[in-house]
C-alpha cells in the first residue's frame, strides 16, 4: 500500500491532504467533544447532586450555563473540523475559531456564579 502523494488529485477531483494533517484535525474535533462531553456531565452533576436550599438558582443557572455551553461546543467543534477539512483541502488558509473565546468567558461566568454561591452558603 501506498500512500498519496501529497498534492496529488482523488478520484472526485479533490486534492489529497497528508493524513497526518487530516488525523490532526480529527483529534482537534474529538477533543472539543470531549470538552463538551465534560460539561454535560458537569450540568447533570450540578442539578442532580446539589441540594435544595435557598441557593438552589445557582445551582439551576450553573447547571444550565454548563449544558448550553456543552451543546455549543459540540456543534461548534463539527463546524469547525468541516471548515478546517474544506480548506485544507482546496489548499486555503485555515480558518479560525470563536470556541476559545465562548469557552473562557462561560467557565468564568460559571466560575464566579459558584464563587459566590458558596460564599453565600
Amino acid at each position: 500500500m501506498t500512500l498519496p502523494e501529497v498534492g496529488a488529485e482523488s478520484e472526485d477531483g479533490e486534492e489529497e491532504v497528508d493524513y497526518r494533517f487530516t488525523l490532526a484535525n480529527e483529534r482537534t474535533f474529538l477533543a472539543w467533544m470531549r470538552t463538551a462531553l465534560g460539561l454535560l456531565a458537569g450540568g447533570v452533576a450540578v442539578h442532580t447532586l446539589v441540594q435544595p436550599t435557598r441557593l438552589a438558582g445557582f445551582a439551576g443557572v450553573i447547571s444550565l450555563i454548563c449544558l448550553i455551553m456543552g451543546l455549543v461546543v459540540a456543534l461548534a467543534a463539527f463546524r469547525h473540523w468541516r471548515r478546517v477539512n474544506v480548506a485544507m483541502r482546496a489548499g486555503g488558509p485555515l480558518p479560525g475559531t470563536v470556541l476559545v473565546p465562548v469557552l473562557s468567558v462561560g467557565v468564568a461566568v460559571v466560575a464566579a456564579l459558584a464563587c459566590i454561591a458558596v460564599v453565600l452558603s
